[in-house]
């Protein structure tokens, strides 16, 4: 499935589900769910003491906030195929330099 068909489908799920909610909220929403994945990590590592072991509930969060990312792409006009192609230019002209 290519990134546009993803971003597709969440706006179908976001409309069906009448989902829909302000960008700030949006944004919080992906900012929380960040912060649930950073637990897992912090939980998977006990706090980076240990190499990471890392919980089924991983993956939940993991898509958690590849949900919202999305979602905030396609409230605010973001085409993410493009917005990843211009990221590993950058990332590579960073690494050239």
């Amino acid at each position: 499935m290519s990134l546009k068909e993803i971003q597709e489908k969440v706006q179908f799920f976001i409309e069906k589900n009448n989902m829909q909610i302000p960008v700030e909220f949006r944004m919080l929403d992906l900012i929380s769910e960040t912060g649930e994945l950073s637990k897992e990590i912090l939980l998977a590592t006990d706090y980076g003491k240990v190499a990471p072991s890392f919980r089924p509930s991983f993956q939940d969060e993991m898509g958690d906030v590849f949900f919202s990312l999305i979602a905030l792409a396609n409230q605010t006009g973001i085409d993410l195929e493009e917005a990843l192609n211009q990221a590993l230019e950058k990332y590579s002209e960073r690494l050239k330099n």
